[in-house]
């Protein structure tokens, strides 16, 4: 069969939320209900097939028995004939069942190929607060177990139920030929079948959700230990996270012990029932063979299709207790995808540049879950090409404050303008494309540092450039001195790169990225005194006519910003410029004492030791 193509490489699955979960599966075959509907009427043309087997064995045998052969006595003619029709009965099943099921497969691959890229893109499109709050771990469950869970009802649950109607109807229509006795007698249990099932699925359910609940929780766990194993290693806490992982991991033995047991005891029943219902199915049409109700033939017929009538109605029992992991799973999708996404074109400013001028009028911030504002009251106006300096202890705000400029958070009260129009007024997208950021701890991908340099730009980057970036960063001798130079694949997060190294190659590509405003989080915090001095030097030059934000702990990384800003508890305690704060007492000029007396006595205990013999 030729490759099928999807019809669709992409589906907005917002369309699929409903209360009612069989709808919202439905419109996630958008695209492939055709598909899927020949799949069931091929899966028709395959019960067909196999029910004429049995009815073409009852004719062949009733033949034999009456010697009524229909070529002039001749049996092997019979014979023939019959085995031709066996065989062709065969290819017809066996033909179309194949074109069933990969009809189904590729259906259901389609539909979850659409789900994972679409789950993909919507994660990436969630806003900041959303991330803050959803684990990491979490998120990896649904978008793979939960995921596949759905895969599995498209491929073997839905397409099972359509296999299992048609089967009942076609084998119970030709019973119900052969003797209307046997075919109510043969189907007097289904009722039950279906009651357990249904009642079972109920309780199924609810378990199974406790269950997958728990996986994301311990998958969550193992995330966050291979994410931090560095810092599990250093500090000797192997035992602490095995006692951690082993108290999730239990749990989820306890609640899958639970699942499974609810299991162990609907199978055996329902087989049990099954098999009692085929037992009295076979000494009643043996009783009506051997008084001469039904034929010969008949007998053997009716074993072959009362098997098919009763045994796929016990799989309809199991698919329907199945069907409960299916609808979990597109529930726990379905709380992902009813998230709203941050709009990044929502706006009605779009220049082609900024300039750069910044003011705050009394901007106060607060989180969703939070009755207290972060950020309070703060007023303060920048010029294009101004530095402004952050200083504070951790938790002050200072973070917080940069990260509304590229509205990561929207300001609860007061007004942000930027060139004199308000921040909101302009789209998400422009903004971020006009910011660059160097974050307090750098992130780098899996990949090459040159990719890792270019991340930001959305062009092809002659190698000039990107050495260009990388000096600026003072980092483009280090990456001369590796094994493949800007082709140098790096670990994970950057994990083969010192923390110094990391910093300065995300400086390079936010440096290449070339933006009209800069945000500097403290990014000389992981670089030597000898390295910090260099990255300033460079970057005084590259942040000429940029308005620039630096957060920093050091004074003497914000000496020569145009404006200070000191905060303390979310608010601005003290604003100007280093002289003069530094002529004042205040918080500004504690921490310079402070830092000016530990490197006084750093620098005297250094010379003592460089003294002794």
């Amino acid at each position: 069969m030729a490759t099928m193509v999807p019809p669709s490489t992409y589906y907005d699955f917002r369309k699929a939320l409903t209360s009612k979960k069989l709808l919202g599966l439905w419109r996630m075959m958008t695209g492939y209900r055709l598909a899927y509907a020949t799949a069931n009427i091929a899966l028709a043309v395959s019960a067909l097939a196999k029910t004429m087997t049995y009815l073409l064995l009852r004719n062949f045998a009733d033949m034999v028995v009456g010697n009524k052969l229909p070529f002039a006595g001749t049996f092997s003619q019979t014979l023939v004939m019959v085995a031709l029709g066996f065989v062709g009965l065969a290819f017809i099943e066996g033909g179309f069942s194949f074109v069933s099921g990969r009809l189904a497969a590729f259906s259901a691959e389609g539909i979850t190929r659409r789900l994972r890229n679409f789950l993909f893109d919507h994660i990436q499109r969630l806003s900041f607060a959303n991330h803050s709050k959803t684990p990491t771990g979490d998120l990896i469950e649904r978008v793979t177990s939960d995921v596949d869970s759905v895969r599995n009802f498209f491929n073997e649950q839905a397409i099972g139920v359509g296999r299992i109607v048609l089967l009942f109807i076609i084998n119970f229509t030709a019973i119900w030929l052969i003797s209307w006795k046997l075919a109510l007698a043969s189907s007097a249990v289904i009722p039950i079948i279906l009651a357990v099932s249904i009642w079972f699925f109920k309780k199924v359910t609810v378990v199974y959700k406790s269950y997958q609940e728990q996986e994301a929780l311990l998958s969550t766990t193992l995330q966050e230990n291979l994410t931090g194993v560095r810092v599990v290693k250093a500090f000797a806490r192997q035992g602490y996270e095995m006692e951690k992982f082993d108290k999730d991991n239990w749990e989820k033995f306890l609640r899958g012990r639970k699942l499974f047991r609810m299991h162990a005891l609907f199978w055996p029943l329902s087989d049990i029932l099954c098999g009692l219902q085929m037992l009295a199915g076979f000494i009643l049409a043996g009783t009506m063979a051997i008084h001469g109700e039904i034929t010969i033939g008949t007998y053997p017929a009716y074993v072959g299709l009362v098997v098919w009538l009763i045994w796929p109605m016990r799989n309809l029992g199991r698919i329907i207790v199945n069907t409960s992991t299916g609808l979990v799973s597109y529930d726990r999708l379905m709380e992902i995808v009813k998230q709203e996404r941050e709009s990044l074109t929502e706006g009605t400013v779009t220049p082609d540049h900024v300039e750069g001028s910044i003011s705050f009028e009394k901007v106060s911030f607060q989180y969703d879950d939070s009755n207290t504002d972060v950020i309070k009251n703060i007023t303060f106006q920048v010029q294009p090409g101004q530095v402004v300096a952050l200083l504070g202890s951790t938790g002050s705000g200072k973070t917080t404050l940069v990260n509304l400029l590229p509205r990561f958070f929207e300001y609860t009260e007061g007004c942000i303008l930027l060139d004199g129009e308000p921040l909101t007024d302009y789209t998400r997208q422009f903004l971020r494309s006009q910011i660059g950021i160097v974050e307090q701890e750098p992130f780098l991908f899996s990949r090459s540092i040159r990719e890792n340099i270019t991340y930001g730009v959305g062009r092809q980057v002659p190698d000039q450039e990107v050495e260009q970036a990388a000096r600026a960063a003072v980092i483009h001798d280090v990456i001369l001195t590796l094994p493949d130079g800007y082709k140098t694949l790096v670990g994970e997060k950057g994990v083969t790169l010192s923390g110094g190294q990391k910093q300065r190659v995300a400086i390079a590509r936010t440096l290449l990225k070339d933006p009209s405003i800069l945000i500097l989080d403290d990014s000389t915090s992981s670089v030597d005194m000898e390295t910090e001095t260099e990255i300033r030097s460079a970057l005084t030059g590259l942040m000429k006519d940029r308005t620039t934000f630096i957060i920093a702990h050091r004074i003497q990384s914000v000496m020569e910003a145009d404006l200070i800003l000191v905060l303390d508890k979310g608010e601005v305690v003290q604003m100007g410029r280093h002289a003069d704060l530094i002529a004042r007492d205040g918080m500004y000029r504690q921490i310079y004492d402070i830092q000016t007396r530990i490197d006084e006595e750093l620098e005297e205990e250094i010379k003592t030791i460089t003294q002794r013999p």
